[in-house]
């Protein structure tokens, strides 16, 4: 095992009507607040006007920046920046999933700082300060309520690039799992295939020992597995939907890192995806995560035998440790294709004639991943895999 440091302030406020407590956790904090979200769907479904109510509850002054998009872009937090620079606000509440998440976070680190908060994500500044943010979540995928990333889109040079800071830890996260009764089919698997990739870019490392972390990560998915079908089939199945809820929290708050040094190949190529093409992220992991493992294997063949019979429950004994690993891969291609996702490129429309440009564009710092380092050969040859 590795040595680590864990940390996470975020509170976790999970069940039934959470969301009308928000304007009490506001609070604690601020006076006024920007509400970040995406379209209509939150007024849809009367998360919005909940909000609302709570907030005069508590006579705190609202200014609102909704229009987020998947792969949320740099011009909208441009935006948000300049609305909580202009009216001299402290606190974000973002409602919605990943992207709006996201978003809040780099608008957050943006307000106090005197330069262009995209230099946080080329290393040209280390981020020194944010304004608080707070998190009503309505899509469990990204796990971005709890976690110290932050992702982004610069739709000007088409670079989805991320970023890491404890400052953009959100004060609470409030998870109400009927709030997902209305989210689709596509992304309730979109966000299967994000949290069990989150999982899978800790659980596949070369550390040798990390025992109990192993466990934590194989319980994560094995429960991903067998609810996602259930709320597929029932989308107002609250246990499921609650499963999975919690499930995306605890796959990105760094609890399933500890003591073992994580991969993140994989993600990093699926953001090629979502920044040339606009792939959904998920989707685009669903793509890539089988091909990186069919690439890998062999590098550490036993980790991927565990992975086999721990999480898809493949006899060991009955195999060779190749035949039994490649099981294990073609279970969890069959998992996604059977959710209804891409597990090709091919059916995404996506052509080999980008391949050695979106593998230039992330060698900028040198190979990525660590369970191999992956340099542009390598790369191309991935998503040579995942046509």
């Amino acid at each position: 095992m590795e040595n680590f440091s864990f940390h996470n302030s975020t509170e976790i406020i999970f069940g039934k009507e959470t969301e009308s407590s928000v304007g009490g956790e506001i609070k604690k904090y601020a006076d006024t607040v920007l509400l970040h979200y995406g379209g209509h769907t939150i007024k849809k479904i009367g998360l919005y006007d909940k909000v609302i109510r709570s907030l005069k509850n508590e006579g705190i002054k609202y200014f609102e920046l909704s229009g987020v998009q998947p792969n949320p872009t740099l011009a909208k937090i441009y935006e948000g920046i300049k609305i909580c620079r202009d009216n001299d606000i402290k606190f974000i509440l973002a409602i919605g999933g990943g992207s709006v998440i996201d978003s809040a976070k780099a608008i957050a680190l943006g307000v106090p700082f005197d330069g262009d908060v995209w230099d946080f994500f080329m290393g040209k500044a280390q981020p020194k300060d944010a304004i608080a943010l707070g998190v009503i979540l309505t899509v469990p995928a990204a796990g971005s309520e709890s976690s110290a990333v932050t992702v982004i889109k610069n739709e000007g040079t088409l670079m989805k690039k991320g970023l890491h800071c404890h400052l953009m830890l959100p004060k609470f996260a409030i998870l109400n799992p009927e709030l997902t009764f209305s989210i689709s089919a596509f992304q309730t698997a979109c966000g299967a295939a994000d949290i069990m990739a989150h999982v899978m870019e800790r659980y596949f490392t070369q550390t040798k020992k990390a025992d109990l972390t192993d466990r934590l990560c194989e319980g994560t998915m094995r429960c991903i597995i067998e609810n996602t079908p259930i709320v597929l089939a029932n989308p107002k199945d609250y246990d499921s939907r609650a499963e999975i809820m919690w499930a995306s929290t605890m796959a990105h708050n760094g609890i399933l890192g500890v003591g073992r040094i994580e991969d993140w190949g994989s993600h990093k190529l699926g953001h090629e995806l979502g920044a040339v093409y606009g792939v959904a992220h998920g989707a685009s992991l669903a793509v890539i995560f089988p091909a990186w493992m069919k690439y890998v294997y062999k590098y550490n063949i036993k980790r991927f035998v565990q992975f086999a019979a721990r999480v898809w429950g493949i006899d060991p004994c009955f195999g060779t440790d190749e035949e039994v690993a490649l099981k294990g891969i073609d279970s969890l291609t069959k998992f996604y294709s059977k959710m209804g996702l891409p597990v090709t490129l091919k059916e995404l429309g996506i052509t080999d004639d980008r391949f050695a440009e979106m593998a230039e564009k992330e060698l900028q710092w040198g190979p990525i991943g660590n369970f191999i380092k992956l340099n542009k050969e390598d790369i191309v040859n991935i998503f040579k895999i995942a046509k």
